[in-house]
């Protein structure tokens, strides 16, 4: 476990509700949000990584599947009923599968759809109209950088976050003038248990080990590395705070620069 990071409290008084929180940039953002000064409910569904990650760092974990909209619906009430508002919302929930557009099954198809991008709405349209009106809230979606460039095993993957990005930039317009900030975080590759079931999966297709699988993807990102969770974290939280206040419908994309013209040129 990382050191508890010393942070100014921009989030001091708020409260924030994360999803996906049980491991991967969901925990990380418990963490930071909590360093940072936030009462934090932590949201997902692995009950005993979620409890840990709460005890950790002071959180409340709440079970929840986000597929479920009577669960969606039961939680944001619990935790309204605890704090009264929910201030700050990241959805971090998500799940990949591989497949192509010539070969995807209808369930693997749905049930992406259903966690990336109808969970992301549900806890959405469970925690907006309290945002709305206080005239205050931010909200973070964790796309990805598949929304933009797509590899060829990831077809509803990346249809999944191109529809959180669709759903970000709605949000933002038609929530912005109510003082509802809604923004896009699009993450490149970040060592999470997620990555490393991808590599896992990249190495059998290719007949090399996780490590090569490893280097052939890193060596096409600039900085020469996979990001930490704790990176997205920060990007989270600038996002959420009040240093981004005139932030809204924005994408960020925090790839290492793994899409620039002359890394793409690379390999």
């Amino acid at each position: 476990m990382l050191d508890k990071p010393v942070m100014e409290p921009r989030f001091a008084g708020k409260v924030a509700m994360v999803s996906g929180a049980a491991s991967g940039i969901g925990a990380a953002v418990v963490q930071r949000l909590r360093a940072e000064g936030a009462l934090v409910v932590a949201v997902g569904l692995q009950w005993d990584l979620l409890a840990r990650v709460a005890d950790d760092w002071g959180g409340i974990a709440l079970p929840c599947d986000i597929t479920d909209e009577a669960q969606v619906q039961a939680t944001v009430a619990h935790a309204l009923a605890l704090h009264g508002q929910l201030d700050v919302l990241v959805n971090a929930a998500g799940m990949v599968l591989n497949d192509d557009a010539a070969s995807i099954t209808d369930d693997a198809w749905m049930r992406t759809l259903d966690v990336n991008t109808t969970g992301t709405m549900r806890l959405m349209r469970a925690v907006l109209p309290g945002m709305l009106a206080r005239n205050s809230g931010a909200v973070v979606n964790i796309a990805s950088v598949a929304a933009f460039n797509a590899g060829a095993d990831m077809a509803s993957y990346a249809a999944s976050k191109a529809a959180v990005v669709a759903l970000t930039r709605s949000a933002a317009t038609s929530c912005g003038p109510q003082g509802v900030r809604v923004n896009a975080l699009c993450p490149g590759w970040v060592r999470t248990p997620m990555s490393e079931r991808e590599l896992h999966d990249m190495a059998q297709a290719w007949g090399v080990t996780q490590m090569q699988a490893e280097e052939r993807t890193v060596a096409r990102i600039a900085l020469g590395r996979m990001a930490r969770p704790m990176e997205m974290a920060a990007a989270c939280a600038f996002l959420a705070s009040d240093d981004a206040s005139f932030v809204n419908g924005a994408v960020l994309v925090a790839d290492g620069g793994a899409r620039t013209p002359a890394a793409a040129r690379a390999h």
